[in-house]
């Protein structure tokens, strides 16, 4: 843990990882996808949940596999499906807290779009903490795990990879940062997807809570 002292550069994912997986954040969107593609493809919901999962599986965003498939404009997606009311979800302030005790730079890294990133950010009460925010169209709709957005956040924001670490609630997620340099964090859950590949030695760190993880490394700059 004494390593991260020296950290210059945090990456976070967004969903599922600033906020809990347990608020269900993500299901908004979720249902979101699945009502976009019923309305375009004039099918049930139960269709479009099948075809949003099998894109997702397959291509890694159900996004990718709409533009591969079916030439789906990717910014009308994202306008439709990050149009949520989360306005329910609670101020966390000791996230807040602790987030402004880092001075060093802090990013955001998401497969979403800026618009939710606004829009969960200022939910949460953190909204202004970050550095600046790397979505899915600054990837060019490459989505992570693949390595261009991970090489494309680096280009960015100038980042040196060995100085940086990337948290995250996808444990795949995790191996191209790792390739690049990166330390590593992934933030425990038991979704099925997420938590494949936890075990592998690409992962560096285990947490539970990342409000706790980041005062226990803030404690220890003091210290």
């Amino acid at each position: 843990m004494k390593n991260l002292i020296n950290i210059k550069y945090w990456l976070f994912d967004l969903d599922n990882t600033l906020y809990s997986g347990q608020t269900k954040v993500f299901s908004e969107v979720d249902k979101k996808m699945s009502s976009f593609i019923s309305k375009k493809f004039d099918v049930d919901l139960v269709k479009a949940r099948e075809i949003q999962k099998k894109y997702f599986y397959e291509y890694g965003t159900t996004l990718s596999g709409l533009m591969n498939h079916d030439k789906i404009d990717p910014h009308e997606f994202l306008e439709f499906v990050h149009d949520i009311d989360i306005s329910w979800l609670p101020k966390d302030k000791v996230l807040r807290e602790e987030l402004i005790k880092i001075k060093e730079k802090k990013y955001i890294f998401t497969n979403g779009s800026h618009a939710h990133v606004e829009n969960v950010t200022k939910q949460l009460g953190i909204d202004g903490l970050f550095d600046g925010a790397f979505d899915i169209v600054d990837a060019n709709f490459i989505p992570k795990p693949k390595i261009e957005p991970y090489k494309k956040i680096v280009e960015k924001f100038g980042l040196n990879p060995k100085k940086s670490i990337l948290i995250e609630d996808i444990a795949h997620n995790l191996e191209q940062a790792k390739n690049l340099g990166m330390k590593t964090c992934w933030l425990e859950n038991d979704e099925t997807f997420a938590k494949k590949d936890a075990d592998k030695p690409y992962i560096d760190y285990k947490i539970k809570s990342l409000p706790s993880f980041l005062q226990e490394i803030n404690i220890l700059k003091v210290a």
